[in-house]
């Protein structure tokens, strides 16, 4: 009778995909809540959009809770 011994070496990568998406998410985010001052409708409403500031007041009350000066 013969035995064999086998031995599984399984090595873990970090999945650099998933963080680097994990990244842009997280810029994205601080982005909107703590420095949009209309930049983003303005993609789509023009000028009017710094004027009527909706993702400022969207997140108002969340910007001065995470320490951003806004007024």
């Amino acid at each position: 009778m013969s035995v064999s011994n086998e031995i599984t070496i399984s090595k873990s990568k970090t999945p650099i995909f998933g963080i680097a998406v994990l990244a842009f998410i997280s810029a994205f985010g601080l982005f909107f809540v703590g420095y949009d001052q209309g930049h983003l409708f303005s993609i789509v409403q023009g000028a009017e959009a710094f004027d009527e500031l909706y993702i400022h007041e969207l997140t108002h009350d969340m910007r001065h809770a995470a320490g951003f000066p806004c007024h």
